[in-house]
């Protein structure tokens, strides 16, 4: 574990290329250290880093998470040299997606082809016990989510006894802006909602939105550190009132504050 973890921004690739491409400067200005892409079925994450990868020369590129069941193996490393993304700043993020039954050998399995096949860094987003003993053991690191800073600590440290030098990365759905409230909200009684994700709060005990970052009306850098000593890279993916340049800028500054 590094001293002081680093922290990135997150994104969601329905924001589109032209967006990221002109957020994606500012980021590395500001000293975060990455720039991670949710790619959903409404947005394509390939697209988005490539105009973030044109437009910087030092910022980590990564994807929070690729689905394996909607995105093989395959075509993950058919995306990555079609769009000739940087592999020296790239980090291919893999889940399970919709997969219910053989998530672990699957998962396994595409983690090892990925890593045969590209230099970039493999890790794997993962809830249960059971998928992160799979990450530490099949993969470069371990995406965590939805969790509260105590839990994110412990669970970093299980990782770490199992592979001392795995990379632990922690992702923060984050409101800076008290105009953002109402979307981290919607966000989360949305992931509540899904069984795994249920499951997840429940084994922790918590309510969901103990695991958010709502920082109010005036963002307390406190709650960042407690974050930033459990993982080696705190994902703060930026949740604004509205999906636009200027929203995203105006959080690019919140947090650079707090750095």
């Amino acid at each position: 574990m590094t001293e002081r973890a680093t922290v990135s921004l997150g994104i969601a690739a329905s924001v589109g290329p032209e967006l990221a491409g002109r957020l994606a400067p500012a980021v590395e200005e500001a000293g975060f250290s990455g720039l991670w892409v949710n790619d959903t079925p409404a947005g394509d994450a390939f697209p988005v880093l490539q105009a973030a990868a044109r437009a910087t020369s030092r910022l980590i590129l990564a994807t929070g998470i690729l689905p394996i069941d909607r995105r093989p193996a395959g075509t993950i490393v058919a995306e990555t040299e079609a769009r000739k993304l940087p592999q020296e700043r790239l980090v291919l993020g893999i889940g399970s997606g919709q997969i219910t039954r053989g998530a672990l050998t699957r998962v396994g399995a595409a983690a090892s082809e990925l890593r045969d096949a590209v230099s970039a860094r493999v890790v794997v987003g993962a809830l249960g016990p059971k998928m992160r003993r799979l990450a530490v053991e099949a993969s470069d690191g371990v995406l965590l989510s939805w969790l509260t800073p105590a839990t994110a600590r412990a669970q970093a440290a299980e990782a770490r006894s199992l592979a001392p030098l795995t990379h632990v990365a922690l992702y923060v759905r984050t409101a800076l802006d008290p105009d953002a409230r109402g979307r981290l909200h919607v966000e989360t009684e949305r992931y509540a909602a899904v069984p795994a994700y249920a499951a997840n709060f429940a084994r922790q005990g918590v309510d969901p939105a103990r695991t958010v970052w709502d920082a109010g009306s005036e963002p307390d850098r406190g709650r960042l550190d407690d974050y930033r000593t459990g993982a080696d890279q705190v994902i703060l993916r930026a949740i604004t009132a509205e999906d636009t340049l200027s929203a995203y800028l105006r959080f690019v500054e919140q947090a650079r504050a707090l750095l």
